[in-house]
């Protein structure tokens, strides 16, 4: 049993059966709420009940409900008033139907409770509910009043106890008007390709890893005031650019997926294309390869051809330089030889 105070007694009306129960709140709030003070001061700032007509405070006793008319004109309505409404609903949880869970738009989702059966009498219909919920596989939606209204309900089974969301009538949910783009997009293959990849990437997460970071920080804010001390600061947040380019966009949100999930390989890597209504590309990475590796081949042919020309160009010119020189000498040797023998017959 939930040891949590029940809001609201009655019972589930299931046919002609009668099932106690206890409403309860299934949810909690953990956020954190502040008071108004006097900045001058700091002093607290209340908010007084005051009548208008006598300016003076009056108590909790003393007030009740009122309809304003449209001319301002206030109608009393007492809580007998209310008691007295022609309402099959007024403490009882009426299901009218067994619907499939899909059915149910979750826009129409609101407060969450847990109906707790209502003494010993009531374990054996409730039992009975949550099993025949179990294997239908199906929701009961239900009427039921609360805080002077009539509400619609969804009972559905949550481990082994039945739950109720609030659900909106549906008159109170807007349609989605004005809110898509008006301007017309046209999204290719590749970038759903890229979407699909990231979605893929980021995978699922258990809820229950999920914490509130703002809360835990506006803790430590809180702590370190009260301790006189400076309050921690926070990092600046990461400065969004501008998109201009949603493919590389897409290419760097998978790649830091990758990345945070610790993967080696954190390049990204191009799905195929699907089959299904997907048009292969013209020309493929291998025959872009093929021609890229012809036209280094011809570079390289080309260079190799330079190369031997300009060893070619330098023998030649080698050769000539050295028969330039042998013939020099021989020419000078000559000379000498003529210098020698003109000596000699000129001394003879």
């Amino acid at each position: 049993m939930l040891r949590v105070r029940s809001i609201w007694n009655g019972a589930i009306s299931f046919g002609l059966v009668s099932i106690p129960i206890k409403l309860v709140n299934a949810t909690e709030s953990h956020s954190i709420s502040f008071r108004q003070i006097h900045l001058e001061d700091g002093g607290r700032i209340r908010y007084r009940k005051v009548c208008e007509l006598e300016d003076k405070e009056v108590s909790g006793a003393e007030i009740g409900k009122g309809y304003e008319d449209a001319d301002g004109t206030i109608v009393p309505i007492t809580d007998e008033d209310l008691a007295h409404l022609p309402l099959p609903t007024a403490k009882t949880i009426e299901i009218v139907a067994f619907v499939p869970a899909d059915s149910i738009d979750p826009l129409q989702m609101d407060a969450a409770y847990y109906l707790a059966a209502g003494g010993a009498p009531a374990a054996k219909p409730y039992t009975l509910l949550r099993e025949a919920l179990k294997r239908s596989n199906k929701v009961a939606i239900a009427k039921y009043a609360l805080r002077g209204r009539e509400r619609l309900g969804m009972l559905r089974v949550v481990e082994d106890a039945i739950a109720m969301h609030g659900l909106l009538w549906p008159d109170e949910v807007r349609a989605p008007e004005g809110v898509a783009p008006d301007a017309k997009v046209n999204i290719n293959d590749k970038e759903l390709d890229l979407a699909d990849a990231l979605m893929d990437t980021l995978g699922g997460i258990d809820l229950d890893e999920l914490h509130d970071e703002y809360r835990e920080a506006l803790e430590e804010v809180v702590a370190a005031k009260a301790a006189g001390e400076t309050p921690p600061e926070s990092p600046e947040p990461a400065k969004g650019g501008k998109v201009l380019d949603l493919m590389a966009a897409l290419e760097k949100s998978v790649k830091a997926a990758k990345e945070s999930r610790g993967e080696e390989d954190a390049e990204v890597t191009h799905l195929p294309a699907r089959k299904s209504a997907r048009t292969a590309p013209k020309q493929t990475a291998g025959k872009k390869s093929t021609s890229t590796a012809k036209k280094t081949t011809a570079k390289k042919s080309t260079a190799s051809t330079s190369a031997k020309k300009t060893t070619a160009k330098s023998t030649q010119g080698a050769r000539k330089t050295a028969s330039k020189t042998t013939t020099a000498k021989e020419t000078t040797a000559k000379k000498t030889a003529a210098k020698k023998t003109t000596s000699r017959k000129r001394t003879a």
